[in-house]
């Protein structure tokens, strides 16, 4: 019994230690070599306790303290809104609700000549929610078809739509790093913005693969979400909080807005995986299942309609012409 304790218990330890080195070397002092006597402390540690501490059990309990430890100190670090940003994420947007108006500050309207190179636009927009009419998910590959960019987007009977990116809030001069944001490294940042920037950086100027699906969710559901993901910016702007690339992420952030508003659904890999998000929809019929699925994601491909629109006034328009579900 003791033997098999100790294999079930092995994995377990082995992935706490070393995630507790890594927290310590990435989130630890500014000083690289105090960081690293800090991780190669605990490394020795752990080592030390397994090898000399008897029983096992008691073993277990100083690492299970010496864990607690790192994980109390990596819990108490705070985010901050008070960094230098780069230009992108530089404003922090802000939302107040009267009626049916929605007025929101900071909206990111760039004009792009490239994806380095833009005139910084920030603007005030108010938007009437009693003349919403549709929500839709944008699906961005850069890289892997196992990894998607999500961005939400809702339109309006009276104006252009409005696009929420859920994103790394990086400082001047900060890549993001895939292992870096399972880490407290990047903030959290929603960039709400016009379509022609948002959407627009991406499938014109950094060339990567974009579909939009419109979702078949109702106008009351769509405006309940909408609601909290303004609760959420209003939140940060108030309390900043961290980016997390499993637990705070593009599109996990979107299933718990839409827990938040009772609208659950069983857990799916594919929220990680999330660049099959788009055939989770279609099973779960949240996106038009009219057409093969195959058919409906070739034709809910902007790429082509995005580049041919560029910088025109009715970029939102133009990339909705001919896509399925409207």
């Amino acid at each position: 019994m003791k033997i098999l304790l100790g294999i079930l218990l092995s994995p377990v330890v082995i992935g706490c230690a070393v995630w507790a080195v890594a927290a310590l070397w990435i989130d630890g002092p500014q000083s690289r070599p105090l960081a690293g006597a800090l991780a190669v402390a605990f490394a020795t540690a752990t080592l030390a306790t397994f090898l000399v501490v008897r029983p096992m059990r008691r073993a277990l309990g100083v690492f299970v303290v010496l864990f607690a430890l790192v994980l109390a100190w990596w819990f108490s670090l705070e985010a901050s809104n008070d960094r230098a940003w780069e230009p992108s994420v530089a404003r922090t947007p802000e939302a107040v609700l009267e009626g049916d108006l929605l007025t929101i500050r900071n909206v990111r309207n760039f004009d792009y000549r490239s994806e380095t190179d833009f005139d910084e636009v920030w603007e005030k927009r108010t938007y009437d929610l009693s003349k919403l009419n549709g929500v839709g998910i944008y699906l961005s590959y850069w890289a892997s078809p196992l990894i998607a960019h999500t961005i939400m987007t809702w339109t309006f009977d009276d104006g252009p739509p409005l696009a929420i990116s859920i994103e790394t809030r990086k400082e001047a001069g900060e890549e993001y790093s895939a292992v870096l944001g399972f880490f407290r490294q990047f903030e959290l940042y929603y960039v709400v913005a016009d379509e022609r920037d948002v959407v627009r950086v991406r499938s014109n100027y950094r060339g990567e693969e974009v579909y939009l699906y419109p979702l078949t969710t109702g106008l009351d559901t769509a405006r309940q979400l909408l609601l909290d993901y303004v609760t959420r910016i209003n939140d940060l702007a108030r309390e900043p909080d961290w980016y997390n690339a499993a637990t705070h992420n593009c599109t996990t952030t979107i299933r718990d807005h839409m827990e938040a508003i009772g609208v659950e659904g069983p857990w799916d890999y594919r929220f990680l995986a999330n660049g099959h998000l788009d055939e989770l929809a279609y099973e779960r019929g949240a996106v038009d299942t009219t057409l093969p699925f195959s058919e409906l994601r070739s034709r809910s491909n902007i790429v082509d309609r995005a580049n041919a629109a560029d910088d025109d006034p009715d970029f939102s328009t133009r990339i909705r012409e001919g896509l399925p579900g409207r």
